[in-house]
């Protein structure tokens, strides 16, 4: 029998224990962000060009999970980014170009991981509040740089103090990242939040990949060409843009605020060839979690932070609410995930933070401002969700005056219909049945038979919206017109 005065401080050992225990069964977050990766450009998916090699995106997708279906609210850097970090939509974060601040007061979920134990870490690309770089709320540990970077010799602000680096802008994040897991200097459960400047236009690869697909087959879209069959039912701005800004019959000379952009061909080489170097540090830092015995205990999430159109209209860039230009790549592998899991459910950057906090145990804290997102933890784990998951998606964009081709833009998806409103042009809105027309060519919106179809899901985007906060007045469909199908009055 144990004497009476050793039984306190055994039950003390035991709940010291039962802590540390706590602690350490909490999972290590990595998330990992990309710039311009579309979601098709992964080497083990079936849209992608056979010679596209991958193999870090291929392991996670292999020994994880691959979110078939997943979206931006808004397929623009900055308003991405905050979308992410917030889990709301752009109209309640603000961040509504890629100029734009964030507001003050902002809470980021890292703050919250924070508050439940997690040391965090950002490294890599902030892009809101275009040339400040310095530490923001939420992080521990702080590398980053101002607005855009630059893929050689980038100048990173660690913690507050500037420093400049000789090399690829990638392998210096990912330098940074492996020093800091290696020196992080606490057991305490981890969020890392690694995001990458690649694979931002104009897209430069390392040296040591620069040609390495030249001369591959390239899949050039069938919406590329310009012809009437591709545009005889799209809204008027869509054939335009091709001319212009984002237009692939501009590229020999560029936008104006743009150095000369590349032939076609060559645009989609560098792009591949970017991404092959951003796979190879992603592979690094698997690497550097399975030496270091981290990789069981840890999530990996990776994604894009909007889509990239190739050729598809006759566009290159994003914006638009065309499925590539709204499509992301999502990866996912860790604890309680089942390898080679796909999901067909659609999920969206909103849906990030609740994820992250869900599995780390972590809540919201009374008051503090709620997600517009929902957790898809379950779904990686593969359990039966209480309530049905969602059957729709929306996305808004507002015009930028620096970039004019591309109007303001609202649309709601679901897994068969888009409905794509248009504001302030004398032209028609878009209605594409996915199902039988997934590229988008066949604008449904002026037939007859459809118009029920096109009006309901108009009703259903401006009702949810409206309900949101997501609208202001100049936004509402005229009245009068309930399709905006026809040319408004002056």
């Amino acid at each position: 029998m144990l004497a009476p005065k050793l039984i306190p401080a055994i039950l003390c050992v035991s709940a010291l224990s039962a802590v540390l225990l706590s602690a350490q069964t909490k999972p290590n977050l990595l998330f990992i962000l990309s710039d311009d990766h579309r979601f098709d450009l992964m080497g083990f998916h079936e849209d992608a060009p056979e010679w596209l090699e991958t193999p870090a995106m291929d392991r996670l997708a292999r020994e994880g999970a691959h979110l078939l279906n997943a979206f931006v609210t808004t397929s623009l850097c900055s308003p991405s980014r905050a979308s992410i970090l917030t889990g709301q939509y752009m109209h309640h974060h603000r961040v509504v170009d890629n100029q734009r601040p964030v507001p003050k007061g902002t809470v980021f979920f890292p703050q919250h991981l924070q508050k439940s134990g997690y040391r965090t870490a950002f490294v890599g690309k902030w892009h809101m509040g275009h040339e400040h770089d310095a530490p923001r709320p939420g992080f521990h540990h702080w590398v980053s740089f101002k607005g855009q970077g630059t893929y050689f010799d980038p100048e990173l602000n660690i913690n507050g103090k500037r420093q400049t680096f000789k090399g690829y802008n990638a392998d210096i994040l990912t330098d940074q990242v492996i020093d800091w897991l290696k020196n992080r200097g606490s057991d305490d459960p981890f969020l890392l939040y690694l995001s990458y400047k690649a694979v931002h236009y104009p897209f430069t690869p390392a040296p040591r990949h620069a040609r390495r697909y030249e001369g591959k087959k390239i899949p050039y879209p069938a919406t590329m060409a310009n012809t009437e069959e591709n545009y005889a039912t799209q809204p008027r701005w869509v054939r335009e843009r091709r001319y212009g800004i984002h237009g692939i019959d501009h590229m020999q000379t560029g936008p104006l605020d743009h150095d000369p952009v590349p032939d076609f061909d060559q645009l989609y080489y560098n792009f591949c060839e970017t991404i092959h170097g951003l796979d190879e540090n992603i592979g690094r830092v698997l690497g550097h979690l399975d030496e270091a015995g981290l990789a069981k205990n840890t999530l990996v999430v990776y994604m894009g932070d909007n889509g990239f159109a190739l050729g598809e209209h006759g566009f290159y860039d994003k914006r638009d609410a065309f499925e590539e230009s709204i499509r992301v790549p999502l990866l996912a592998r860790g604890p309680g995930i089942k390898a080679g899991r796909v999901i067909t459910e659609m999920v969206q950057n909103i849906d990030l933070a609740p994820t992250l906090l869900e599995a780390a145990g972590a809540k919201l804290p009374d008051g503090a401002p709620q997600f517009d997102g929902r957790s898809f933890l379950p779904l990686l784990h593969g359990k039966k969700l209480p309530t049905s998951w969602r059957d729709h998606i929306l996305y808004e964009y507002h015009w930028e005056w620096n970039f004019p081709a591309t109007p303001t833009t609202l649309a709601i998806r679901t897994d068969r219909w888009k409905y794509i409103y248009y504001h302030g042009l004398w032209d028609i809105n878009g209605l594409y049945d996915l199902e039988t027309d997934p590229h988008e060519r066949h604008n449904l919106v002026q037939v007859p038979a459809f118009r029920e179809k096109a009006e309901a899901l108009k009703t259903q985007l401006f009702t949810e919206l409206a309900e949101s906060g997501g609208l202001t007045m100049p936004l509402r469909p005229p009245a009068g017109d309930p399709y905006h199908d026809r040319k408004l009055k002056r």
